[in-house]
């Protein structure tokens, strides 16, 4: 499948199989985060895997959703803020590096045939307690992650974006 059409396809998947997550595909899928670029290639990133059923229901109590307690995977991505670069301003770039990787990480699972949703409005003290997170770990995004049993149409964006002309300007804004 070519990139766009892989981009298109991939959607925010809640409803999953129980079946678990192959080793190989999840680690292609932790791969694909790690090879993430960064800014200054700081890679201020970490991946918690949590497969076990007890730490997944522990997990489910930082995020009160039926449809991902049915994800037999869940990747817990965190951000290290004392080891990401600062531009002169102060601007930390943290999240941005975050967000590729997870970027990365939700493209290659849907390569796989696997589904995905970011999660962000999640417990994050629970989870830093859960996790048993050090202070300079911050818990940025959960990813469940596992076989779909829902789908989405991929030409969706037709009619869910904004339009080209609307959010693409050259030379200057306008």
């Amino acid at each position: 499948m070519n990139f766009i059409n892989l981009a298109k396809n991939r959607y925010s998947c809640r409803k999953f199989d129980s079946r678990p997550v192959e080793d190989q595909k999840l680690n292609l899928i932790l791969e694909a985060g790690r090879i993430a670029p960064s800014a200054a290639n700081y890679q201020p990133w970490h991946f918690i895997v949590i497969r076990e059923t007890d730490n997944l229901r522990r997990i489910h109590a930082i995020y009160h959703r039926e449809w991902f307690m049915e994800a037999p995977c869940v990747i817990i991505i965190c951000g290290d803020h004392s080891q990401s670069w600062k531009r002169k301003d102060g601007k930390d770039h943290c999240d941005i590096d975050i967000a590729i990787a997870v970027d990365h990480m939700t493209l290659q699972a849907a390569e796989l045939g696997l589904g995905t949703c970011w999660i962000c409005n999640f417990d994050k003290d629970l989870c830093i307690e859960l996790l048993n997170l050090p202070m300079n770990l911050e818990p940025a995004v959960i990813l469940p992650v596992g076989y779909p049993l829902d789908s989405a149409d991929p030409d969706r964006h037709d009619m869910k974006r904004k339009p080209f002309g609307e959010i693409v300007s050259f030379e200057s804004y306008k």
